[in-house]
């Protein structure tokens, strides 16, 4: 028994070992950055206690103290004065690490042929909770999106480093709803951004959604299910639109068009997909990307 054990420990040692990191495993479609950022949603002071849910409690330790922002720069990205950006927030019970493996959002990017640098903020690390942490504070955008750009200056291989934040896309699956709300009322740009595209996640903060394409003549998207628990508010929201005599387009995801869907500025997709599956099982994502604002690599 003991001999067994012994080599269950070491074939476990040897797998860890040659199991390759995030920046390898995408190394042949791009450039993988992992930084720490002072700006990242947390530590944050409302999760020093940590977190309860349910009756569980989530430590701050292991769930609100990494500071980790992936930043995914696509072979044949071309850098400019101006740099864009799409700027995903992951649901509940994931990390940075589980939403780069599992939803596909880097070959995705790839495949849209979109000039721009995917980033991915770790959140409320793999627990049950939809709180932005500095991100939701006054001016957290502006001082996020700064650390995004000197990151740039200091870790990407650009030929020039004079650059800026060009356009914005921001995207939510499922509780990553609550952080983009934040941004778009207190984030400190001029902006804050030129889409948003939310994956079943409209549970709440309907009302920052709808102020922000008011102003800025953005372009939202949302994509629903049955039972993820964001039907009712997308449908409400949608019946709101259309009272004001709004222009809105519905479609059945399956039936999507690009070229509808590329000249609506208010998007409502119903799809028969799980909560899950809305950002990669069709390569919706791609589809968003391909007909967003952003220019072609």
């Amino acid at each position: 028994m003991k001999t067994l054990f012994s080599a269950l420990v070491l074939f476990s040692a040897l797998l860890a070992q040659a199991a390759p990191s995030l920046e390898e495993t995408f190394a042949s479609q791009g450039r993988l950055i992992l930084a720490p950022f002072a700006s990242a949603p947390f530590p944050h002071p409302e999760r020093a206690a940590g977190h309860t849910y349910q009756g569980r409690h989530f430590p701050a330790k292991d769930h609100y103290a990494d500071n980790t922002v992936a930043l995914f720069i696509p072979h044949g990205f071309r850098p400019s004065t101006s740099l864009d950006f799409v700027i995903h927030f992951h649901g509940w019970t994931n990390t940075v690490a589980s939403t780069l493996r599992t939803f596909q959002l880097v070959e995705q990017i790839v495949a849209s042929n979109k000039n721009a640098i995917l980033v991915i903020p770790e959140g409320p690390y793999n627990a049950p909770d939809s709180f932005g942490g500095k991100l939701e504070d006054a001016d957290g955008f502006k001082r996020f999106m700064a650390e995004v750009i000197a990151t740039l200056r200091t870790r990407a291989d650009f030929k020039t480093q004079d650059f800026a934040v060009g356009r914005i896309i921001l995207s939510a699956h499922s509780g990553g709803y609550r952080v983009i709300a934040g941004i778009l009322d207190r984030g400190g740009l001029e902006k804050n951004a030129d889409e948003v595209w939310l994956f079943d996640a409209l549970y709440g903060h309907t009302d920052s959604f709808l102020a922000w394409a008011e102003h800025t003549h953005g372009r939202l998207l949302n994509i629903y299910t049955d039972h993820g628990g964001t039907k009712e508010e997308s449908e409400k929201l949608q019946a709101r639109l259309i009272a004001r005599g709004t222009p809105t387009l519905f479609a059945e995801e399956k039936a999507l068009q690009a070229d509808a869907l590329r000249d609506s500025r208010f998007v409502f997709i119903h799809t028969d997909l799980a909560h899950a599956q809305v950002a990669d099982a069709r390569q919706q994502f791609a589809l968003f990307l391909k007909t967003s604002v952003l220019a072609d690599r």
